[in-house]
């Protein structure tokens, strides 16, 4: 079996499905940040231009981390 053809994806430039630096810090931020979030649990008032709401803080912030996440997917994909 040549290098090209390695399923490991090492040398080939491919895409490896291991558990590397990278992939470990973002996935340590990604939990810390779920747990940040329904850790506040309180009720919080917010401004949405005109309106405001009362809503719970744990809202407030999974709906900006997935807003947040979405527009980086978007940015990584636009330039790949």
């Amino acid at each position: 079996m040549s290098a090209k053809t390695s399923e490991s994806g090492g040398k080939t430039g491919g895409q490896g499905t291991g558990a590397t630096p990278a992939r470990i810090t973002v996935s340590a931020l990604a939990v810390l940040a779920v747990v940040f979030i329904f850790e506040n649990t309180g009720a919080t008032r917010i401004r949405l231009l005109v309106p405001e709401v009362t809503m719970p803080l744990w809202t407030a912030l999974l709906a900006t981390g997935v807003i947040g996440a979405l527009c980086g997917a978007y940015a990584v994909r636009r330039r790949g």
